[in-house]
């Protein structure tokens, strides 16, 4: 049984699709169900995908299979629907004359937790859900994670509360990179990093917090700042 605003975000993927040819966007999806943020059209798809009326095509933004509708959209949850692509490219054949052409360059990373601009939080251990982010701010070698922010620190370095950072992961850095830290092994934090002798300093961007200087074989680097995600 499908809850009120899965069955809306399903009736509503399907209507746009059937009109357009292509499926809306996120940000389309959330003012259509009076939402607050991405995060919850992506639980929404979550749940969905795990009751089993669409399917997410791996590694391909806005590429959903739609598998089945409830009787309540003239479907049935179990036979008489025949599935359907839905690619978030362009479509082989031309759209109506009054639908809107959208071209996504996009990829979906994992958004690992939360992460402190501020005192330090535990370690990241476990994903959460997904986000799609734009190729370009992904390019390069390497596995990419996102995390959310949580603190003022980074303020001055246009980071603020709530804000997703998008991580390149390595275990190296170089003086005056945003990294995240993993602080002897228990705690993690988004500082600049600076290297100075044998010590590590966590430089904030806020004059606010103090630089922490541990030795360095307190601090392990586990990614680098290569882009954020700003909600409004």
């Amino acid at each position: 049984m499908l809850t009120k605003k899965q069955l809306d975000l399903l009736e509503y993927i399907n209507k746009r699709v059937q009109r357009d040819g292509v499926p809306p966007s996120f940000d389309e999806m959330k003012d259509a169900l009076n939402l607050r943020s991405k995060s919850g059209i992506h639980r929404l798809i979550t749940a969905l995908e795990e009751r089993g009326f669409i399917r997410r095509l791996a590694h391909r933004a806005r590429a959903l299979e739609i598998v089945k509708l409830p009787e309540s959209l003239g479907g049935s949850a179990s036979h008489g629907f025949a599935a359907q692509v839905i690619d978030g490219d362009l479509p082989d054949e031309a759209p109506p004359a009054n639908a809107r052409s959208v071209v996504v360059d996009a990829l979906e990373i994992p958004v690992m937790g939360r992460i402190a601009a501020g005192v330090p939080i535990e370690a990241i251990q476990h994903a959460s859900h997904n986000v799609a982010v734009p190729g370009g701010m992904i390019a390069g070698a390497g596995e990419h994670y996102a995390l959310e922010v949580k603190g003022d620190s980074m303020i001055d370095a246009g980071i603020n509360d709530g804000d997703v950072v998008v991580i390149r992961e390595t275990s190296t850095a170089d003086n005056g990179d945003i990294v995240v830290a993993l602080v002897e092994d228990q705690e993690a934090t988004l500082k600049r990093f600076f290297r100075r002798g044998g010590a590590i300093a966590l430089e904030a961007a806020n004059p606010a917090y103090e630089t922490r200087v541990l030795p360095d074989h307190k601090v392990k680097v586990q990614g680098r700042l290569v882009g954020l995600i700003r909600t409004y």
